[in-house]
Formats: C-alpha cells, sequence, structure tokens
C-alpha cells in the first residue's frame, strides 16, 4: 500500500514540518550522507537533477534503498528519471512557465512507465521563483521564474494548480540559488492553498530553513548546501524538527 502522501498530509495536520534532502546522482557518495541522514531523523529523500552526466541514476536509487529505511521520492529534471525501485515519484507540472513540454508534454511520454511501474504518483505543482541568478532549473526548462517581489502572481499560480487538482506545491528558487524563496511569498501562497507547501532552494543554514517554516512551508528541500558542508544536514534537521 502506497502512503507517502498520506503520511505528508497527516503531517501537515499536526503542525509537524518535515524535512527532505535532495540527493544528486552525479555527486552521490552513499554511505556518509545516509548515515548523517538517517542518525538526523530525516523525513524523505529525493533523487533527481536537471541533467544528469554519469547515468548513476538507477544504481544511486538501488543504493539508496538497500543501505536508508528513509521514504525515497525521486524529483524528476526529465522523462528518463524513472525508477520503480523508488517509493514514489513527484509528478511535476511546472505551472509557473508556459512551456507546454513541462506542463503537459513530457508526462504524455512518461505515463506507460509510470502506470506500469509500482511507484506512488504525487501530482505536484512545480513553480520556478527567482533566486538572483540563472539556475540549471530555468536554463533547461526554457522558462522565466516568478519575480521574488510578485506575491499575488505566486498565490494565484498555486491556486490554479490546486484547483486543477494537483496534490502539493513546490516553490524552488533553484540548485545554487544565491536567494531563497522570500518569506512574505511563502506566506502569501500558504495562506491560499490546502495542499501541502515544498520550499527549496537557497536555503543554507538552519535559520533560512526555519523562517521558512514560520511563513508556512510544510517541507523544507535542502540539496546544493549539503554538498559542500555535510555538517548543516543535523543542525538543519533538528531546526526544523524542532519548530
Amino acid at each position: 500500500m502506497h502512503n507517502l502522501y498520506s503520511s505528508i498530509l497527516k503531517a501537515k495536520s499536526r503542525g509537524k514540518k518535515q524535512f527532505a534532502v535532495l540527493i544528486d546522482p552525479d555527486k552521490f557518495s552513499p554511505d556518509e550522507l545516509l548515515k548523517l541522514a538517517e542518525e538526523s531523523k530525516v523525513d524523505l529523500l529525493m533523487i533527481g537533477g536537471s541533467i544528469l552526466t554519469n547515468g548513476n541514476f538507477e544504481k544511486c536509487v538501488e543504493t539508496i534503498k538497500k543501505k536508508s529505511k528513509i521514504p525515497l521520492l525521486i524529483f524528476p529534471g526529465n522523462n528518463l528519471q524513472i525508477s520503480s525501485k523508488a517509493d514514489g515519484i513527484l509528478l511535476l507540472s511546472l505551472i509557473s512557465g508556459r512551456n507546454p513540454e513541462m506542463l503537459i508534454g513530457k508526462h504524455v511520454i512518461a505515463a506507460p512507465l509510470l502506470k506500469a511501474s509500482r511507484l506512488e504518483i504525487i501530482p505536484t505543482g512545480y513553480m520556478l521563483i527567482e533566486s538572483g541568478k540563472q539556475t540549471a532549473a530555468l536554463y533547461m526548462s526554457g522558462t522565466a521564474p516568478i519575480p521574488s517581489d510578485k506575491d499575488d502572481i505566486a498565490m494565484c499560480t498555486a491556486m490554479a494548480g490546486e484547483m486543477l487538482g494537483l496534490k502539493m506545491i513546490y516553490m524552488d528558487a533553484g540548485s545554487g540559488a544565491k536567494n531563497c524563496v522570500p518569506g512574505q511569498m511563502i506566506k502569501k501562497v500558504s495562506s491560499g492553498i490546502q495542499v501541502p507547501l515544498i520550499i527549496g532552494g537557497g536555503i543554507s543554514t538552519p535559520e533560512k530553513a526555519v523562517k521558512a517554516c514560520k511563513a508556512g512551508a510544510d517541507i523544507i528541500v535542502v540539496g546544493n548546501a549539503l554538498e559542500k558542508d555535510r555538517s548543516l544536514l543535523k543542525k538543519i534537521a533538528n531546526a526544523i524538527h524542532s519548530f
């Protein structure tokens, strides 16, 4: 029985904030990271990236599932990043952009594979937010981000995604972002939707994670910052879980 989404909804209903670690298969060193994640009681692991160069995706998924009991969600950069060995997949629709391939095109190609897999599929509205630099996600998607001072546009976009039946909203400043998603924008979007809200990109300190939680984020995603400093994992996990 798939229950990832149910557990996320349950956590949200209790006001519990969750911490997800995003793993880039191109930079994955399993033993240290997974041990730290287990010790820090990380709630979710995510795997994926805008572009992968070493063909390691399937092997990474396999390794993670062998070494960790933490639920593993695929955060796909494209329709090639699918593995039935993971627990679930965020079926991302890039609702902040106007590129039809990212709204529905890639999904049509992936649909038969997903249907045949054992993955729990969670339809997710993906929103790229201006972060002060050109990120890989922006370049690869060929879309413009929502300006960081346009809270109303962000809220209305998230509301439309929820009305279309998407089960979660993921606001992302992008990997290695200069600035994270502003707290006032998170607060505005959170006030306009009922579905869980995920925030990622540019969260490089416990203080930034807590600020996003206070503003209304339900799940905080950190990836790039942990590649540079593993010690941050436990600090950010403690900050989120003690919120």
